[in-house]
Parts: C-alpha cells; structure tokens; sequence
C-alpha cells in the first residue's frame, strides 16, 4: 500500500509539472505508470482524469483573462461529442498495433511541425477545429491522452504562450470534467479512485508550481518548440510502454 501512494504522489508531480511547462501531457505522463497501480484500466484514467482537472482549473483561474471562447466552442463541443462514445466502449484498452501508430505519428507530427512551423499555419476554420476535436476526443476517451491534435490547434492558432496555455487548459479543463461524469456513469469512478486522488493532491501542488516557475522563463520564440518536443517525446514514450 504505502508503495503505490508513493508511486501514486511521484506521478502526480511529474505529470502536473509537465501539464504547467508544456500546456498538456498530464494523462501522457501518468498514464504510462499509473494503470500498474489500478484495479482496471478504467479507474486508472478516471485518477488520470480529476487530477488533471485540479492541475488545468488552477492554471485556468490565473490565465482567464487569456481566454476567447469564440475559437474554443468549435472544438471543444467536438471533443466531448467523440470521446462520450469512446468511453461508453471502453473495456479494457490492448489494441498494441493502434498505439504504435499513434506513437510514431506523434514523433512525425513534432519533426514536421519543428521544422516547419514557421510556414505551417492551421487555419482557424470549423473543418480544422471539427478534425483536431474529433482526434482529440478518440485519444480521450481511449487512452486518457487528449492533449496532442488540441495542443497542435492551438499552438499554431494563439499568439502569445499566455493565450495558448489558458485556452489549452480550459479546453481539458471542461473536457476532463465532461469525461469524468461519463467515466462515473460507467462505474469507473470508485472509492479507490477517490482515495488515490487525495494521494495525488499534494504531488499535483509541488508539480504546478515547479511548472510554472519553467513556464515563465521559457522565452516565447522557443516556446512551442519546447511544446513540439514533447509531443515528439510522448510518441516515444507510447511505443517504449506499448510492450
């Protein structure tokens, strides 16, 4: 027991610190330890779920003045429509081929988009806001990592990290929340998962903090190559943890 609160708190740090720095990665992080620690895949990202909504809503609170709700609807409506018909059928998630495919996606995805970023730009559109809600909200509601077609969106659509992080976070902010009901409706949210959540508290306080002492001396132009990083990172940890 007193080994997987331990596990439970060192997670939480490094995946709330990571969440700060970078604008997501939370469910990517802990979610490569945390099923070990879980009765079922299930609660595993539930735990994943309300620990990242008390990361994203400390975030949301300080940056709210940063938020346009007019580009965020599009996408955020898309999102929770696909991932409640993810979640409601989820049982267990093993489909191995499915995981490298998103890992080396995401490794392509970061190198292009490093390389390129400053002729790439993705348009504001519904189609674009439609597509990158839909990726999202399948990676959601399976694997507990939506973070990656958003944070794509949003990078490319926000002009300062400022703006970027608080319209990230409150996009999973809401969407945690969102999938979080439809996890307790499917029985996912168990007595275990709230006892671990208060495990994790204390991490997710040491891991914002630390994060956002980062997030501030991260100059703006190395910024979203700092964020293009860590999604090549997060394919990388995907296909290492997919055996």
């Amino acid at each position: 027991m007193n080994c997987v609160v331990i596990a439970i708190f060192l997670l939480s740090i490094g995946a709330s610190f990571v969440q700060r720095t970078t604008g997501f990665g939370f469910g990517i992080f802990i979610m490569t330890m945390l099923p070990y620690f879980m009765p079922t895949y299930g609660e595993a990202t539930t735990l994943s779920g309300i620990l990242a909504i008390t990361t994203s809503a400390v975030i949301v609170w300080r940056l709210r003045r940063f938020v346009t709700w007019q580009r965020m609807w599009p996408i955020l409506l898309t999102f929770m429509v696909v991932s409640t018909m993810a979640i409601f059928v989820l049982t267990r998630i093993e489909d191995h081929i499915l995981r490298q495919i998103l890992g080396v996606a995401l490794i392509v995805i970061s190198i292009y988009f490093a390389l390129f970023s400053q002729k790439v730009k993705l348009p504001t559109t519904k189609q674009v806001q439609v597509g990158a809600g839909t990726l999202s909200g399948l990676m959601g509601g399976f694997f507990g990592m939506q973070g990656p077609p958003a944070v794509l969106y949003f990078i490319q659509s926000e002009p300062s990290k400022e703006h970027y992080m608080a319209m990230a976070q409150t996009y999973f902010l809401i969407g945690n929340a969102m999938m979080t009901l439809v996890r307790a409706y499917n029985g996912f949210f168990t007595t275990t998962v709230l006892t671990d959540y208060c495990f994790g508290l204390g991490g997710v306080i040491i891991g914002t903090t630390l994060g956002a002492y980062v997030f501030k001396h991260i100059p703006n132009q190395a910024f979203r190559y700092v964020v293009y990083a860590y999604i090549g990172v997060s394919g990388v940890i995907i296909l290492l943890t997919n055996g």
